[in-house]
């Protein structure tokens, strides 16, 4: 049984690839953060002030439903935590993630996709979410990382 989690959201499958590979990596257990009502494309469009995605990282009170939840969340000490970059941090359905379990004495170790834009702070934004919990800085994570290079990484962290 793994006591390694990898927790993640994906709007555009980029996520959902690192996360796949960490977890097979390290033969961890892998959970898709899927939001109760799913993001469209125009949900999704960052240049659009009135796009749901963009209402929703404007107003840092948002937290999008979650449709599942992780079984026996307790088992796991360690988190890795994927998410694409919006807006210079994590989505808001992460902070509803981060809300909705007791994180204390977890090592937290969060990963992002992006074009471009770095992880930043989004640690300090978790610790606040997950007092007790031990939250790593975190990276950056190429859509084009080799298992190796994200294994590595990986194993870096843990």
């Amino acid at each position: 049984m793994s006591r390694i989690l990898v927790a993640y959201f994906s709007a555009s499958g980029v996520t959902k690839g690192i996360a796949a590979k960490i977890a097979a990596e390290l033969g961890a257990d892998l959970f898709e953060i899927v939001p109760e009502r799913p993001y469209t494309k125009a949900d999704l469009n960052w240049l659009d002030k009135r796009s749901r995605s963009t209402v929703e990282m404007k107003d840092r009170s948002c937290r999008p439903g979650i449709a599942f939840r992780v079984v026996d969340m307790e088992k796991y000490d360690t988190v890795f935590l994927g998410f694409p970059v919006w807006w210079y941090r994590e989505p808001s359905i992460i902070d509803t993630f981060m809300e909705s379990y007791n994180f204390d004495g977890v090592k937290v170790i969060p990963f992002c996709t992006s074009g471009g834009s770095k992880i930043g702070d989004t640690w300090k934004n978790l610790q606040e979410l997950a007092h007790g919990a031990t939250i790593l800085a975190g990276a950056r994570i190429p859509a084009r990382a080799s298992a190796a290079e994200v294994r590595a990484w990986a194993e870096d962290h843990l």
